[in-house]
């Protein structure tokens, strides 16, 4: 495991730092060959944009200062940005936060149960905070689905391997799994990451993401069946929404692993202590390290839940272009 995890200061001058242009030597040290790569998991942060800003702030911070240290690609945000969706002072706290992230380090976001008006879908102030125009100018963005940003796909490449971030509205529906699938055939050779708000809990896949909250879609069973067993490149499937961590390994209909992890600390003290999730990649070891680390409390989670590690086969012949 690594620890070089390091708490993210709030002070001025950091702030200073961490805006500032990079250094000669920065860039240099970027230009050294990959051995590994990081990806940030943002869980459900509706009780810090409600409640605590400065948590939400201190996460996006913490990231940012670590960027280059740790190598980190990409941050996934799973959803439930905010507790009410029709209240915007929840909305601005969370624009503040993840304006850190701007222009810095790539993102995306796959909207939670909370982002929207369940029944009617309706996500109105998540599409003006969060919309394709706020994306569309970076080179990593991929696309949306229809005019609005529920439904979106990102890439990142990594120590000679290409990814893809595929983010899916809560309880997609059907048409949003085809969508869904047609992106992913378009790239089939990128190794894909489906993030989506409601998928696992603990111990399996959830079966009611839509009935529990009568909207019509799919839940994660639902998902798996439908979609994700069908997609060879489709390696990692990451959610949120129930509260608690998990992780199960399914085959999918090519004979390959699927990792099916479960993020969410929104029911522990201060709105979840500000946990979030590092997954760093090193593909010499064919392995995936997690690590769950909290800019408020600056301390690792040392359970076992929350540090170990995961085989991967990363070490492949060089990718094909698509």
């Amino acid at each position: 495991m690594l620890n070089s995890f390091r708490r993210a200061s709030l002070t001025i001058g950091v702030l200073a730092v961490v805006f500032g242009p990079y250094s000669i030597a920065s860039a240099e040290a970027d230009a050294k060959p990959e051995k590994s790569f990081s990806v940030v998991l943002l869980p459900d942060t509706q009780n810090y944009s409600e409640k605590y800003p400065d948590t939400y702030v201190a996460q996006t911070l913490w990231i940012r200062e670590r960027r280059q240290d740790d190598n980190i690609k990409f941050v996934i945000h799973l959803g439930d940005i905010v507790q009410t969706s029709t209240k915007e002072p929840e909305w601005e706290n969370a624009d503040r936060a993840m304006q850190l992230l701007d222009g810095v380090v790539p993102y995306s976001i796959a909207p939670g149960n909370h982002d929207m008006t369940v029944r009617s879908r309706d996500s109105t102030l998540y599409n003006k905070y969060f919309s394709p125009s706020r994306f569309v100018d970076r080179q990593w963005y991929g696309g949306h689905m229809g005019e609005t940003n529920e439904n979106n796909f990102c890439f990142f490449e990594a120590c000679g391997l290409k990814f893809m971030i595929l983010n899916l509205e809560f309880a997609p529906r059907d048409e949003t799994l085809e969508w869904a699938a047609g992106v992913t055939r378009r790239y089939p050779h990128h190794r894909v990451i489906v993030a989506t708000h409601c998928y696992m809990r603990p111990s399996k896949r959830d079966t009611a993401c839509a009935t529990s909250y009568q909207v019509a879609g799919n839940s994660g069973e639902e998902m798996w069946q439908k979609f994700i067993r069908k997609q060879p490149n489709v390696f990692l499937v990451v959610s949120g929404h129930v509260l608690g961590v998990g992780l199960q390994t399914s085959i999918n209909d090519a004979g390959g692993k699927v990792l099916e992890m479960l993020t969410d600390y929104q029911g522990l003290p201060n709105g979840g202590d500000g946990w979030l999730r590092s997954l760093q990649f090193v593909p010499g070891d064919n392995k995936i390290h997690v690590e769950t680390y909290s800019p408020l409390l600056d301390k690792y989670n040392n359970d076992p839940k929350e540090t170990f590690s995961i085989d991967y086969e990363m070490t492949v012949a060089k990718q094909k272009a698509d």
